[in-house]
């Protein structure tokens, strides 16, 4: 694997966690928490969302679905 594939994978399992953690969440506290751009914290959770990991009750916030993960 790439190492920026590695990277962007362990950025999205990271995301992942915060916000099963916190709750809910801002993209804005995430790109503070991340320190990367807006664009690239939405195309993480773009990804987290297409698998049906997170959702977005109103736009900008973010909260985990309910479901048992193994996260490796």
């Amino acid at each position: 694997m790439k190492p920026s594939t590695d990277r962007m994978l362990t950025r999205i399992k990271s995301i992942y966690l915060y916000i099963k953690e916190k709750g809910t969440v801002t993209t804005n506290e995430l790109v503070e928490e991340f320190g990367t751009t807006k664009r690239t914290i939405q195309r993480d959770l773009n990804v987290l969302e297409y698998n049906d990991l997170v959702h977005s009750p109103s736009r900008g916030l973010w909260t985990a679905k309910k479901r048992d993960t193994n996260v490796s």
